[in-house]
């Protein structure tokens, strides 16, 4: 089993920025997609970015040009710079990692983190 350990959100202003980090622990063999998914009050889930283990990345277009995604294999860590944050990115931001073919057995989600984006 594998465990995803979030962190980094928090309140912040408009146009401001965080960084959100993720660590996979536990019986890890394979890491192949990592990625980050965002959830507001009352929407579905939604996907904000994801990077392959070969290091091909996939934004969202509501994020395209503000966020990047990064990972670290050696750390089996994955990163996301939000940069010029709006009140609309305002969610509860979840970390997602597959491991081998990626199939449901081996899909897992961290808690979630809060990012707030308010003056």
């Amino acid at each position: 089993q594998v465990q995803l350990t979030e962190s980094g959100g928090g309140l912040v202003q408009p146009g401001g920025s965080l960084r959100l980090s993720c660590a996979a622990s536990g019986s890890i063999f394979e890491v192949n997609v990592m990625g980050w998914y965002r959830q507001a009050p009352g929407k579905e889930r939604e996907l904000v970015a994801r990077v392959t283990s070969g290091g091909d990345t996939y934004y969202s277009n509501f994020v395209r040009g503000r966020f990047t995604i990064s990972r670290d294999n050696a750390k089996n860590a994955v990163f996301l710079q939000m940069n010029s944050l709006q009140s609309e990115d305002t969610a509860t931001y979840y970390c997602n990692v597959c491991e081998g073919l990626c199939d449901p057995s081996h899909d897992y989600w961290g808690q979630g983190t809060q990012v707030t984006v308010s003056s």
